[in-house]
């Protein structure tokens, strides 16, 4: 009878998480010594590890640890040790990850991976290309934080698979499903500067086979701050809705069947601090005004057949009435996306197969979809594909992965994109990982480069462009280390290399007062390496740490140059703490920056060429004593750190932004004067950190399962 009770409560701590405030745990009928729960903890945390499923890096569920592509994930719960309103703001803490706004006055961003620039990241919602051209500076605002389960996140190759745009990595942003969600929650949270932010998510469940969840976020900010003094908003205004749905059936034999919509609507403006509604266009009172509708659709369908094949779908509508100053910018964009994907199992083979069409319909009334002869003309692109990839398991755990991809493109013609890719075991807590392949990129110019269309500068384009192919290699190397005193320990180390030809590059410098872009005459490389650690204390102390060291370059005519707005060293920091008796946890995240080489409008310029180191530090407290309830609060940015502090002005001549006051040459460039004594003509794009300086944030999260 002894020996019955000791194996049922054996089997009962295997299975249930242990909490320890003592130096031995009891149970009924048992006393452990702290020594055997701490193995059995760490027995728990590996494999919950090795258990975590991701699709990402291979296109296919798989356990992270056996997946030969390294995927990184972040759950919910990470980001909310700094809660933030857009998945965009969310990703500062992100190693290697940085969110870079574009433009001073309408604060429009795009995401880097590994210093490469926003054009390069793919950015999916559950698996499908969602956001993309116009969508990324704003399709990452207004996804409600309490509907996304988690984000993966691959750096490097991804273009064999997910074709255009995943050059430099992707990110993939999955949802709750309804089943798994709570009956009801909502999140509020307000800051000092008057933003209000709220997330509300609910389920349903109709008739005995269908789940519905739908989530709702609002934002908005309406104080026109000025605390550099330039007559200028530090912040954009915005008034932002997204309503989210996510629907799923349940089928024969667990066939999947899932579909989700999205609509958003954002009116954001910023400029001069006078500037109202009435002004929308003009030309006495500078402004950046901007009006988004954004409806999404996408889903997953599983045929009825034996073999396992999934449809996958999305269809995306982008319509965008922007003013930046008396410039306006209408424009539209239409993709469908449909795929079918084959997944077969044969042997010590995992194969997957696919092919996809990609329509996009694209119009911006810009020189991008002009024509000299017959004006304005949109863009129609038909991009269908297809690709294959063997997965081959082979002795000692070892796996090799080969794939290869063909996309026709009606403008560029045919594009391969092979890839490989070696998973290497060391150890059961250590691997190695070798990843290569190509990728390729075509271009929307002035959806991907909001600086082309805010301030004096004059746009030009100087050939025909051809699209961008890039050559990329990373090396990938996990160690984790188990601890007697149950601590545990887990490092990452990648090394990566990317090579560009045709790329394009925005050109500030050459001629004043212009942006030119064209395919570069020689060659871009980005390379570097980043770091990570993971340290979990039993004291209940808890370090994410993560640097990266890089070089973005590009050589030209036999000059080499540092890309602009990219900088050499990078750190992100989480450190959290909990005090179970006080059901407190306490949060530090930052990052820090190293110099980036900024655009300068002309030689006599006084602004430095480079940026100074910066950080953005946080704190938040958060306590967890009230049933179904969360209170939260902190402070954001409490180094009060702003670009402002260090340079004589951030925008260049916001007291002449329509230059009725600046004198020209012949060849179009300003002429020094002594009422503009640099030359200068109005210019927003010297920016690299957010104008936003020190706050206070109180939230309230409601759980009701």
């Amino acid at each position: 009878m002894k020996k019955i009770k000791r194996k049922v409560a054996f089997l009962f701590l295997l299975k249930s998480p242990v909490i320890i405030y003592s130096q031995v745990v009891v149970t009924d009928s048992l006393q452990i010594p702290v020594q055997d729960t701490l193995k059995i903890q760490q027995q728990q945390k590996r494999i919950s590890e090795v258990e975590e499923v991701v699709i990402s890096g291979t296109m296919k569920p798989v356990k992270r640890l056996d997946s030969p592509v390294p995927v990184e994930v972040y759950s919910q719960n990470y980001f909310k040790k700094n809660p933030t309103p857009s998945v965009f703001d969310a990703l500062q803490t992100v190693n290697g990850v940085r969110p870079q706004l574009n433009c001073n006055i309408c604060n429009t961003g795009d995401i880097h991976i590994n210093g490469l620039e926003g054009p390069y990241t793919m950015i999916l919602i559950d698996g499908m290309p969602i956001v993309s051209s116009l969508g990324t500076v704003y399709g990452l605002s207004g996804i409600p934080n309490l509907m996304i389960e988690r984000i993966e996140i691959v750096k490097g190759p991804a273009s064999s698979l997910y074709g255009s745009e995943a050059v430099g990595g992707l990110i993939n942003v999955i949802t709750r499903k309804p089943q798994n969600s709570p009956l009801f929650s909502v999140d509020f949270m307000s800051t000092s500067w008057g933003e209000y932010n709220l997330d509300i998510g609910f389920k349903n469940k109709l008739g005995k086979k269908t789940d519905v969840l739908t989530g709702i976020n609002y934002f908005n900010f309406q104080n026109k701050i000025d605390e550099n003094k330039d007559g200028f908003t530090d912040v954009t205004l915005q008034d932002r809705i997204s309503v989210f749905q996510k629907w799923n059936f349940e089928r024969a034999e667990q066939r999947a069947f899932s579909f989700a919509t999205r609509y958003l609507y954002e009116d954001r403006w910023g400029g001069d601090v006078n500037w109202n509604g009435s002004e929308r266009g003009g030309n006495r009172i500078y402004a950046e005004s901007i009006y988004t509708n954004r409806a999404e659709l996408f889903g997953n369908y599983q045929l009825p057949l034996q073999e396992k094949i999934h449809f996958g779908f999305s269809a995306v509508h982008h319509a965008q009435d922007s003013r930046y100053g008396t410039t306006s910018y209408i424009a539209k964009q239409q993709i469908g996306f449909g795929q079918l994907l084959w997944d077969k199992k044969s042997g010590n083979h995992d194969l997957l197969a696919g092919a996809s069409l990609r329509y996009t319909f694209y119009d911006d009334n810009t020189p991008a979809t002009a024509n000299m002869q017959a004006g304005n003309q949109p863009e129609k692109v038909w991009l269908p594909g297809f690709f294959v990839q063997d997965e081959i398991k082979m002795f000692d755990r070892h796996q090799l992965l080969l794939g290869f991809r063909y996309d026709h493109h009606n403008i560029h013609g045919n594009i391969f994109t092979p890839r490989f890719a070696y998973k290497l075991p060391l150890s059961e807590t250590s691997l190695f990982r070798l990843n290569a392949g190509t990728g390729f990129r075509v271009v929307n110019l002035f959806t991907e480069d909001h600086a082309a269309l805010t301030g004096a500068r004059d746009v030009k384009i100087i050939n025909d462009l051809k699209p961008e192919k890039s050559y990329n290699i990373n090396l990938n190397f996990v160690k984790k280390f188990y601890m007697d005193s149950g601590s545990y320990l887990g490092l990452e180390a990648t090394g990566f290399y990317t090579y560009f030809r045709n790329r394009i590059v925005p050109d500030y410098t050459s001629v004043p007062n212009s942006i030119v872009y064209d395919n570069i005459h020689g060659n871009a490389i980005s390379k570097g390496i980043s770091l990570n650690a993971d340290l979990d204390f039993r004291s209940g102390l808890k370090l994410i740490l993560g640097a990266t060291f890089m070089e973005n370059t590009i050589t030209e005519n036999g000059i080499t140059e540092q890309q602009m707005l990219t900088e050499k060293v990078a750190a992100t920091w989480v450190v959290s703490y909990s005090i179970k008796p006080w059901n407190l946890n306490i949060d530090y995240t930052g990052n820090l920056y190293g110099p980036m080489r900024l655009p300068l409008v002309g030689d006599l310029d006084p602004r430095p060429p480079l940026s100074p180191w910066c950080s953005i530090q946080n704190i938040q407290f958060t306590f967890t004593g009230f049933r179904n309830f969360e209170l939260y609060g902190g402070v954001k940015n409490i180094l009060n750190w702003t670009p402002a502090k260090r340079i004589p002005f951030l925008i260049a001549r916001t007291h002449d932004p329509f230059n009725e006051n600046v004198i020209f040459d012949p060849t179009g460039n300003a002429v020094s004067t002594p009422e503009n004594p640099y030359a200068l003509t109005f210019d927003p794009s010297y920016i690299y950190a957010p104008n936003q300086g020190i706050r206070a944030f109180l939230g309230l999260r409601f759980k009701l399962n």
